[in-house]
Formats: C-alpha cells, structure tokens, sequence
C-alpha cells in the first residue's frame, strides 16, 4: 500500500515519536510512505523546537497567527495535490491539527481514503490555556476536518466522545490507542551499570520519564520521598519548564541525593534509563490523552502507578498497575509507599503490564495492522 501521510507537527517531542514511529511500522509491513510535514522539523535534534515558528507566535497577535495557520492550509492543499499526482497513494493519513482542512479537500478532489488521527481536542485545549483567538473559526475547523475524513482514529474512547459531539458518526470513529516499538524496548540493557552511575545499586528507585511541567505533580513525589525510607530515590528522565523549581525544592528539603535529574534523553537511550525503575510515575495526566510514557513503561515491566481515570483505565487496570484516586488526598502517596513497600506486588504488577501490551495489542506494528484493514475496508465503500 502507498500511504501519503501529512502533518504540521514543528517539534521534536513526543508527537514526533509518535509520528517517526507509527511510519516506521508501516515500512516494516511493506508499505511506502510519502510525508508531507514541516521540513524544519526533519532537521532537529529530539527535544527541539522551529524557532521561525516560535518567534512568529511572539510577534503576531493572536487572531493574525491563527489566520497564518489556515492560509497555511492553502500551501499544504497544493503540496498534497503534487504528491498525490506523483505518488499516486491509496491512503491519505493526516495527524490532525487545528486549521487545517486540506485533508477534506484533498479526499473531495481525488475520493482518496482518508484517515484522521486525533490526539488531542485542540479548540478546547488551545483556549482553556489562553492560547486561542478566533474560537469560531477554530470550531469550525476542527469539525469540518473530524466529520470529512472517512474514518476518524481518536487515541482513547474518552476523545472519541469529543469527535462523536462534533457530530460523526459511531461507524466512522475508530479508537487506537498510542503503542509501543517492542524490538527497541526488548533490546534494552545496561541497566546495572546505569544504576551505578547514579549510585542506586541498592535503592528502591520511583523514575518519571517525559517533559517536565509543573502540573505532573513530581513536586508531590519529592514532598513524600523523606516517609518513604531513605534507600528510595527519584529519577526524573528528560527537562522542561518545571525542572528548575523540583531542583530549587529537592535542595530546600535536603534531598539532593535522592533526586536525579538526568536532563534531555536521546530516544533510543530512554529505554536503558526506564528498566532502572522500579516504579514508574504517572503522577497525573490529561483526560484524554494516551500518554506514551505509559507504554514505555509496561514494555520495560514497571510497576505504575497511575491516576484511575477513564483513559488510563483503556490500558491499564488493578493486575498491570497501582491505580489510585486522584481525587483523595494522598492517595497518590499511599500507592506509591505501598509498593516501595512491597516487592511482590511489584513483580505481579510487571508481568501484568508487560501481559496488557500483547492482550490489548498495544504495538505500533498493531497499530499499522488496524490502520491498513480500515483503509481496505474505506476502499471498498468508495468502489
């Protein structure tokens, strides 16, 4: 099959692991694939951000960068036409982003298949963080995409239900969580000798893994680390806005050799930091996203703890993971003192993460797999 994917992703973060791996399994199913995204971004280092981008965001008013966005649709409508030309794909594959309706376009022009991957409500989110001017216009947008595409692929039910507001239909909507590359995760090792490093030979090591932000709630791990015992330790793998603060407090409470900041993480060593952990944190998490550090940590067979909410509830239940009630106060710490506690349940755990990747199909050779039977299933509709 000859997939022409698209996206506007201009980082390089976790949705470019999305992205990178997703294209990658489809290559490792015999599928060839045309991208069609920012070309800056091929160019960055992981962690990276497009500087033109970011200093467009800071010098135009609000209304006048998203008008950017959706005129920038117009390019993109024209580099899609080209491709499809050339390429002659069977699949259109578009990573959903806001303003950004050439994807219908393009499917009405030529009545190619398309399929929407939707990871986040981006209108909803864009204006609940003051990010976002012209809300109409963004509304419009994001369901005149959602309700156009054949086939819309949210990443957890509970997004589903926002595509299924914006008004599509149950048989269009097809959930498919984040996964997970086993054969990089599988091939892991070194990590006696990371631990060492860190001098964590003999610690009960809690590990984080992701971009730092203040809301993740780490703040409230290193407020219990000193009732926890002293051979429990943190590491927090990768950086961000809310890594200066965690520092400052760890300092403040005298547990500087406790807490272990590795800083930005290349992708292919994240692996080698996460089979450290003997627990790993989910301290809390967006209502409806998948996040992918959760399934990095199941591959590697951590005992996680987690926030029980209905998305984190799609992959994980009481046999793979600690869930606790983010609404009680201190559940968080009781789940996770409990497991410091107690290295049975934390070795039942591992095998019942590890167990949740193969029952629920949670690889992105699966996620290739599904996406491939939809675009069979599309084409046979369109005949």
């Amino acid at each position: 099959m000859r997939i022409l994917y698209h996206h506007r992703t201009a980082s390089r973060d976790g949705q470019a692991v999305h992205i990178d791996e997703l294209i990658d399994a489809f290559g490792r199913a015999g599928h060839e694939v045309t991208i069609v995204g920012p070309a800056a971004g091929e160019e960055m280092e992981f962690g990276g951000e497009n500087r033109m981008i970011a200093a467009l965001k800071k010098l135009l008013p609000g209304a006048a960068y998203e008008l950017l966005e959706l005129g920038y649709s117009f390019l993109t409508y024209w580099r899609l036409r080209r491709e499809v030309r050339k390429f002659a794909p069977d699949l259109y594959y578009e990573r959903y982003n806001l303003f950004s309706p050439a994807g219908a376009w393009l499917r009405r022009r030529y009545r190619l298949p398309f399929l929407l991957e939707v990871n986040a409500p981006l209108a909803e989110e864009r204006q609940r963080y003051g990010q976002l001017r012209l809300r109409r216009l963004a509304r419009w947008s994001e369901r005149y995409a959602w309700r156009n595409a054949d086939r819309v692929l949210p990443v957890t039910e509970v997004l589903a239900g926002y595509v299924r507001d914006a008004g599509v239909p149950d048989e269009r909507i097809v959930v498919i969580p984040n996964g997970i590359n086993r054969e990089r995760f599988d091939s892991a090792g070194g990590f006696a000798a990371r631990r060492a490093e860190f001098g964590l030979e003999n610690a009960v090591v809690l590990g984080f893994t992701g971009f730092i932000r203040d809301w993740h709630g780490l703040d409230d791990v290193i407020d219990a680390l000193p009732g926890l015992g002293d051979n429990v330790h943190l590491m927090v793998v990768g950086d961000g806005p809310g890594r200066r603060a965690l520092e400052a407090q760890a300092g403040r409470l005298g547990l500087q050799d406790r807490v272990h900041f590795t800083g930005l993480v290349e992708r292919d060593e994240v692996a080698g930091y996460v089979g450290c952990f003997d627990i790993a944190l989910q301290p809390a998490v967006t209502a409806y996203a998948s996040p992918l550090k959760i399934f990095e940590y199941m591959a590697m067979g951590c005992a996680i703890v987690a926030p029980r909410l209905p998305n984190i509830e799609e992959v994980l239940d009481d046999e793979s993971a600690m869930l606790f009630d983010p609404e009680h106060e201190g559940a968080r710490h009781d789940a996770i003192a409990r497991l410091c506690n107690d290295a049975t349940l934390r070795e039942r755990l591992s095998a019942g993460a590890r167990r949740q990747i193969a029952v629920r199909r949670l690889t992105w050779d699966d996620n290739a797999a599904k996406i491939a039977a939809l675009t069979d299933e599309v084409r046979a509709g369109l005949q």
